[in-house]
């Protein structure tokens, strides 16, 4: 299946609840980022501290448009931490990092207006 993540994308099709509840979404504070070297595509590499129970884990996302390693220091995300870790190039990437496409199909990173405790799951 092709997913298109346009704004003119069709809907998907309908899920139940438990399904979306299957789905385990956290916040979490980058604590390290960096360039992803050998990537095919631009990436940058992160540690995201989501709390005690879900630990420290690593994340690889294509955003660079927008974002610079350094500015990604101390910032909240959003994750689902319960997905298959997924082999990019060299680098193993336990959590998905969720955002949204812009206009360019450039990916803007989602997080909370306020500081949430890190591990929080989302409701």
């Amino acid at each position: 299946m092709h997913l298109s993540f346009s704004p003119d994308a069709p809907a998907m099709p309908e899920i139940s609840f438990d399904d979306f509840l299957a789905v385990d979404i956290r916040i979490g504070t980058v604590i390290e980022a960096a360039p992803l070297e050998g990537a095919r595509k631009p990436s940058i590499r992160m540690q995201i501290d989501f709390g005690d129970v879900i630990g420290i884990r690593k994340s690889s996302a294509q955003i660079t448009e927008h974002y610079a390693p350094d500015m990604l220091l101390g910032r909240q995300v959003m994750g689902v931490v319960n997905f298959p870790p997924r082999q990019i190039g060299k680098f193993m990437s336990e959590v998905l990092t969720l955002g949204f496409a812009d206009e360019g199909g450039s990916i803007r990173l989602v997080g909370p207006d306020d500081l949430i405790p890190n591990g929080t799951r989302m409701s």
